[in-house]
């Protein structure tokens, strides 16, 4: 677990991404895919990022992982100017990204092959944990063919905690599943990733699905058309576990879609 874990107070601020903007270009020519986006997520909270199809909203989350450089403004995390992917931060595809002709084992342990501060018996033992923690105990040696859908992710889920990461980005991550399964693994993500069992102080989540949004998040950051900007943030006063058949819930469902629409 990285140092800092468990020292932060419940809502003190663990990612901050201030007055971000995106240009791509094109024959030299600015294209803005993001503009002036300013976002807050604190310790404990499962942030959620909506917005039109193609808004840049996969491209904000890789920016706050290091992935892209923004034009300007900056992304900090417990107030460090993130400049380039860094261990504290890990990141969970939707297409899983597993290697075929490695064990759910050897595609966690891949995860940690940058790390030089361990040693292979610390490295096994952590990759070991992380695919406990994601419930998969006893299929360390078992192929990605041969694992379910639900299973694959699962073992994304595990390669990202291995890390002890700080912040937990989720890129669509139940899309590609089928419904059954997305619905199950939405029940588990919560209580997963916010838990003294693990390192992760705050997670981020993109995604379109306005119901998974409403059963997920603490709050939701709602971004329009490109260029995207913010264009609503709302604080989902839901107890959990959420009724997906309440009125209540329909009623913050209604909320988001306004914003989308």
């Amino acid at each position: 677990m990285s140092q800092s874990s468990g020292r932060l107070a419940a809502g003190s601020p663990v990612v901050t991404v201030d007055h971000v903007s995106l240009d791509y270009y094109k024959e030299k020519e600015p294209l803005p895919v993001l503009s002036d986006v300013s976002l807050t997520a604190c310790k404990d909270e499962l942030i959620a990022v909506t917005g039109p199809s193609g808004c840049g909203k996969s491209t904000l989350l890789r920016i706050i992982g290091g992935l892209i450089k923004p034009t300007s403004g900056e992304v900090r995390v417990l107030d460090s100017v993130v400049t380039a992917p860094r261990d504290d931060i890990s990141m969970v595809f939707q297409n899983f990204v597993l290697l075929p002709w490695r064990t759910a084992l050897e595609n966690v342990l891949f995860g940690l092959d940058s790390r030089k501060d361990l040693s292979d018996a610390q490295k096994k033992a952590k990759a070991e944990g992380a695919l406990e923690i994601a419930g998969l105990s006893g299929f360390e040696s078992v192929y990605p063919g041969e694992l379910s859908g639900g299973m694959k992710q699962r073992v994304g889920v595990a390669r990202a905690l291995a890390t002890d990461p700080e912040v937990m980005l989720l890129d669509e991550p139940f899309s590609s599943l089928d419904d059954l399964t997305a619905e199950r693994l939405r029940k588990e993500t919560y209580t997963l990733l916010i838990s003294p069992q693990t390192s992760v102080q705050t997670v981020i989540l993109v995604s379109h699905n306005v119901e998974e949004i409403i059963e997920l998040a603490d709050k939701a950051i709602v971004l329009s058309a490109r260029p995207a900007h913010v264009v609503g943030e709302l604080r989902i006063d839901l107890p959990r576990p959420r009724n997906k058949k309440s009125d209540e819930f329909f009623q913050w469902v209604d909320k988001v879609y306004s914003l989308l629409s």
